[in-house]
């Protein structure tokens, strides 16, 4: 006489078991901490993209040529290199101290490009790398459950989802300006490079 857990029981009780180990120990042996939602895995990605086109951009510039602006053409007021890289940097703190329902953080200074003590390259690099820090720290916080509730932002309330994409496709806007300087002044972007 054969009991439950003999074959042929057995094998689906142990395969079963096998795939119920597998999918429950990825988030039990993480590292760094509790695991993203779907949702902030897939805002986390771009954001890591946003990260590895504009830091290396940000690099690639000549600190020499951080105040260059375009002149020939219709360019009369536009922003400096410099200007365009720490606008970017504020609004993506901005954004991400609305996901988090935080006061701005102190760092951010005020107006459209950060604080005065922003005065040379590495210190503005250091900057975005910071606000590019602070928005991973806001994306982890998204969930299905939160992603349209109304946050304040600096024009009124909109949805958690839409304020943390701001911060990437307004980045991405800048960005493509900043490719332009770049190349203005004979460099070829990082992303734009050849893969070795």
């Amino acid at each position: 006489m054969k009991t439950p857990l003999q074959a042929p029981f057995l094998f689906p009780i142990i395969l079963s078991t096998g795939a119920l180990l597998f999918l429950c120990a990825p988030p039990l042996c993480a590292a760094g901490g509790p695991e993203l939602s779907p949702l902030a895995k897939i805002h986390d990605h771009e954001l890591t993209q946003l990260e590895h086109d504009l830091v290396p951009l940000a690099e690639a510039m000549p600190a020499d040529k951080y105040d260059f602006a375009p002149t020939a053409g219709e360019f009369t007021g536009v922003r400096t290199f410099s200007q365009q890289l720490s606008h970017v940097a504020v609004n993506i703190y901005s954004a991400s101290a609305a996901v988090l329902e935080e006061k701005l953080p102190p760092e951010l200074g005020s107006g459209e490009y950060g604080p005065a003590t922003l005065k040379t390259k590495d210190d503005l690099v250091a900057y975005l790398k910071g606000a590019i820090a602070y928005a991973h720290k806001a994306t982890a916080k998204l969930t299905a459950e939160n992603l349209n509730d109304q946050v304040q932002v600096w024009w009124g309330k909109a949805p958690r989802l839409f304020v943390a994409d701001v911060a990437i496709w307004h980045s991405y806007d800048h960005y493509g300006q900043m490719v332009e300087y770049v190349r203005m002044n004979g460099i070829i972007p990082p992303a734009s490079r050849p893969k070795k």
